[in-house]
């Protein structure tokens, strides 16, 4: 390998805006790899920028880094995606964003009523949910995010 393939931490960290602390972490998870020189530092592939893009990209867009390791345990640590991987890791990632954008919609189009009247007291209203009557059904927000199968049922 080319010495000057290699970058260390540092130069990662601001090439790539995260952090070394989160490098390392990523690192723990698997999702990126590096050699160690004779004194122990860590050194990167210049591809491990187009891995940590990918990995800020899915985190942006919500998805958990459990999902991104799921989806990079197949490839090499040290290689970026190749355009086939990419096309698997967005046909894989595209359900899930677009049930995401359904949600953030959702939400959207209901708090503005709610934020706006000030009340939070409408029996109509998405948050209200007196004595905690809907803890019977689970946890989190059962009105604003319901599970799929509910989702008929609570927007009627």
């Amino acid at each position: 390998m080319d010495r000057s393939d290699l970058l260390t931490i540092g130069q990662v960290a601001t090439r790539s805006g995260v952090a070394p602390s989160a490098l390392r972490y990523y690192e723990t998870l698997g999702l990126i790899a590096s050699t160690r020189t004779a004194g122990d530092r860590r050194r990167y592939r210049r591809a491990v920028l187009r891995r940590v893009a990918v990995i800020r990209a899915a985190q942006r867009v919500g998805l958990s880094l459990g999902d991104i390791s799921d989806a990079f345990s197949a490839f090499d640590p040290q290689a970026a995606p190749t355009r086939e991987q990419w096309a698997r890791m967005s046909a894989r990632w595209r359900p899930v964003i677009e049930a995401r954008i359904a949600d953030l919609e959702r939400v959207r189009d209901d708090l503005t009523g709610c934020i706006g009247c000030g009340c939070l007291s409408l029996q109509r209203c998405r948050l209200y949910n007196p004595q905690d009557e809907l803890g019977a059904q689970g946890s989190g927000s059962r009105r604003l995010f319901p599970d799929p199968d509910e989702r008929e049922q609570v927007s009627g």
